[in-house]
């Protein structure tokens, strides 16, 4: 079903006569980045962040993760996270976040997909082969096995933009994008 997209300027978090950010502006700041956090809830509602990467592809974000680390474990518990990227400069930049239920992948054929993209974005060191509903990389185990890894879409729900520059150019803003079910 398709989804509207609802933006709204948070005038409480933004300077006078700032303008909202785009969606297309924030969807190009999470296909370009190189480095994302996630946060995940651990089974006793700790949270648990971790940096990793991610490709941008259809209208969601896509991560991976091993079969026995921490995030997967949260996940199968509890399929809410939260993908976050930017920069460390408080003055310029374009921070992106984004809520969603983070949805394990198993087809093989989106799989393959989804490795080219991972190879194309991050280049050869990242060729991932497709098996059995999973990525598959030498990880220079012993004998060449290689190493499965989950896959995982999170399509927003609810994302923010924390856009810099109270300090510079009075441009500071909070943005916030929700996407409703059409009816």
């Amino acid at each position: 079903m398709p989804r509207d997209l609802v933006t709204t300027l948070d005038a409480r978090f933004s300077m006078d006569g700032a303008a909202p950010t785009s969606w297309p502006e924030a969807r190009r700041v999470l296909e370009e980045a190189g480095t994302y956090w996630v946060t995940t809830v651990r089974r006793d509602g700790r949270p648990h962040v971790t940096t990793l990467q991610a490709v941008w592809d259809g209208d969601a974000l896509h991560f991976l993760c091993g079969p026995t680390e921490q995030k997967t474990k949260n996940l199968e518990d509890n399929r809410s996270c939260i993908l976050t990227t930017g920069c460390n400069d408080f003055d310029e930049g374009l921070d992106v976040v984004v809520e969603g239920e983070a949805v394990r992948i198993t087809d093989d054929a989106r799989l393959r997909v989804l490795a080219e993209a991972w190879e194309t974005k991050y280049g050869p060191a990242w060729h991932f082969n497709v098996r059995e509903g999973t990525f598959r990389q030498a990880a220079g185990l012993p004998g060449g096995e290689e190493a499965p890894a989950y896959v995982f879409e999170v399509a927003p729900v609810k994302a923010f933009g924390f856009r810099k520059g109270f300090g510079k150019d009075g441009q500071g803003s909070q943005t916030r994008w929700r996407w409703e079910e059409q009816a």
